[in-house]
């Protein structure tokens, strides 16, 4: 029981099945873990711990994941009756409960899961930093000064420090990479529409969202992946069905693969610090050294274009003064600028100026640029990116003036340029914590693969995993 902190999720269930352990016992490990740790991390701002203590206690489904301990993000994946924030102050001066169970929670719920409580995310899932105004900000474990990322901060942070082995994220524009770049995770985004974001909305009016877990091992994200992976009725994007289930991925061959490398800022929203780089070009490196045909020059020319972020805007703008009407009405009262952070207020109102055919030509140009960037994975497997273009920053270092809340957006630009992209495509992506810099902290790399191809993903993040083991890396906060 002493070695739990840093097992992984399959590692939990296979103590279970084999009667080494109890899910009493697990949940009972994790809480007390969880309550010694949390105020360094500011990781867990909701606890359930008698609800889960029930559960553990009573007749679990008998999932893949019987009796794991777990947390979901304040932010979607909602139960019913259950603290539901979306890391804002107006929510949490309302107590407000979720009125609904979403689709994604019954998945994992139905997979065994017992969830301790909700962690920490930025308001709305703004900006790639957990430090909201309501509820504080998250640290990453490999140095409390600097960010855990976001928006899935909070859920990263845990399973970084080994609170729990695995917890819920999704990701709009990097929110799953991003947290697990700063903390020294696995991050798999899903191709869009391989899971349900059901029952209050779907992939035609989230157009950038998918849900997915932040995991330590790739085995974790190849079978939190097969859990999610079966559609709803009524889900209105479904991606195409895998040829097997995806933890039989894990260790198979993924033959030689054809890899391009992109390093610039494709975006031009500003430099990309050389630790980034130098793991990008590091990873290219070891794919070589597997076999693979790797090509430092190749990359998808379309990413560059600069229409790109007005349209990733004008959707993400518009999504944020929806979202705060859904809160006016779901609570019987009106949103005031005071209710929120300045910058979603100012987010919000910006896409309030969004007329409807403005957001029908940025969902046209988002498709147009999608086909444009696909057609690269005609001729080639893989693209290597560094995932952020920076370490983690320190606290605060994306809080805007006053006077300009908008500057937090821009900055955010600069810090997140190779994530949001492959939202807008919906194309599959992959965080691995490949590199640490001479600071120690994690630098990840991304790997993007074509649409609904998370098999070849698999694959190839076991044998990078295989070659350069992260596992035995533990951050100086930990449990």
């Amino acid at each position: 029981m002493t070695d739990l902190a840093f097992c992984d999720a399959t590692g939990h269930a296979e103590l279970v099945r084999t009667g080494q352990a109890s899910p009493a016992e697990l949940v009972e490990a994790a809480i007390e873990r969880i309550e010694r740790l949390n105020p360094q991390l500011n990781a867990v701002i909701h606890h359930r711990y008698e609800r889960a203590r029930e559960e553990a206690g009573g007749a679990l489904p008998d999932g893949p994941f019987r009796g794991v301990p777990t947390l979901f993000k304040d932010l979607m994946c909602a139960m019913e009756g259950e603290p539901y924030h979306f890391g804002t102050g107006f929510l949490k001066r309302h107590g407000f409960r979720a009125p609904y169970t979403d689709h994604l929670a019954r998945r994992f719920l139905a997979a065994g899961f017992v969830c301790l409580g909700r962690t920490n995310a930025p308001e709305l899932g703004l900006l790639p930093v957990t430090e909201p105004s309501a509820y504080g900000p998250t640290h990453t474990p490999w140095d409390p000064t600097r960010t855990a990322g976001g928006s899935s901060g909070g859920s990263a942070a845990a399973v970084a420090a080994g609170l729990v082995p695995v917890a819920h994220g999704n990701d709009g524009g990097g929110s799953i990479r991003i947290p697990a770049s700063c903390c020294g995770l696995v991050g798999l985004k899903p191709s869009r529409g391989r899971s349900s974001l059901g029952p209050m909305t779907g992939q035609l009016t989230d157009l950038l969202v998918v849900e997915m877990m932040l995991t330590r091992s790739v085995r974790d994200a190849a079978a939190c992946l097969e859990v999610i992976r079966e559609p709803f009725p009524g889900d209105p994007v479904i991606a195409p069905p895998p040829v097997r289930p995806y933890p039989q991925e894990v260790g198979a061959d993924p033959g030689r693969l054809r890899v391009g490398v992109l390093t610039q800022n494709p975006l031009g929203t500003g430099s990309v610090h050389p630790d980034c780089v130098e793991a990008a070009h590091g990873t290219a490196r070891l794919l070589e050294d597997l076999g693979h045909h790797v090509d430092a020059d190749a990359w998808p020319k379309d990413l560059a274009n600069p229409q790109l972020v007005g349209v990733f805007s004008a959707i993400w703008t518009s999504g944020a003064a929806v979202t705060l009407d859904a809160f006016a009405a779901a609570v019987g009262e009106p949103v005031t600028e005071s209710d929120v952070e300045p910058l979603t207020w100012a987010l919000a109102e910006a896409g309030r100026q969004v007329s409807a055919v403005q957001l029908l030509q940025a969902v046209g140009a988002a498709q147009r640029f999608s086909r444009a960037v696909a057609e690269w994975w005609e001729d080639f497997d893989l693209l290597v990116t560094p995932t952020l273009a920076a370490p983690p920053l320190p606290i605060g270092a994306l809080e805007p003036p006053p006077d300009n809340p908008m500057l937090g957006f821009a900055r955010a630009a600069e810090f997140v340029p190779f994530t949001p992209p492959f939202n807008v495509t919906g194309q599959p992506a992959i965080s691995l914590p490949l590199h640490h810099n001479d600071q120690g902290l994690p630098i990840g790399v991304q790997l993007v693969a074509a649409y609904g191809r998370e098999d070849l993903l698999l694959r190839v993040a076991a044998q990078l995993e295989q070659a350069c083991p992260w596992a035995g890396r533990i951050p100086p906060v930990h449990a």
